[in-house]
């Protein structure tokens, strides 16, 4: 079985990353959809992912990865809490959302009938698997 270059899933963990970030700007300054707290939390962790992985490549370094999978636990940490929020898991009475500002779980959380919240979840668990994957190649 043929197995992917650190580079390359450094590369793919990257385009992830960058399509995410610029997804949720589009939703929020293009589509005009003020993000909730918990969505301002993942975009924090998010953002840099895509420029640090992105320099990483850029100056071909190897051991960038590590940077990948500490910021994709920390984002999907946040994910995974809104999710539980979004789902009913984690009881309404601790929602970190202001009552005047956007619902962390209601229908505005949903992009093509998929939860945000679960979207940034599956983009944190892929970017972090790729960036980890990337430090098993021994010839970087």
């Amino acid at each position: 079985m043929n197995r992917i270059s650190g580079e390359t899933a450094l590369g793919l963990a990257w385009i992830i990353a960058l399509v995410a970030s610029l997804a949720v700007l589009f939703i929020g300054e293009v589509l005009g959809q003020t993000p909730c707290l918990l969505c301002w939390f993942q975009r924090a962790f998010m953002f840099p992912l895509a420029i640090v992985l992105g320099l990483g490549l850029w100056w071909r370094d190897g051991r960038v990865g590590r940077y990948g999978i500490a910021l994709a636990l920390g984002g999907g940490a946040v994910a995974l809490w809104h999710m539980g929020l979004y789902v009913g898991l984690v009881p309404e009475r601790i929602q970190p959302c202001t009552a005047t500002g956007p619902s962390c779980t209601d229908d505005n959380q949903l992009v093509f009938g998929v939860p945000i919240p679960l979207m940034a979840l599956v983009a944190f668990a892929l970017i972090g698997a790729l960036s980890a994957l990337s430090l098993k190649d021994t010839r970087t």
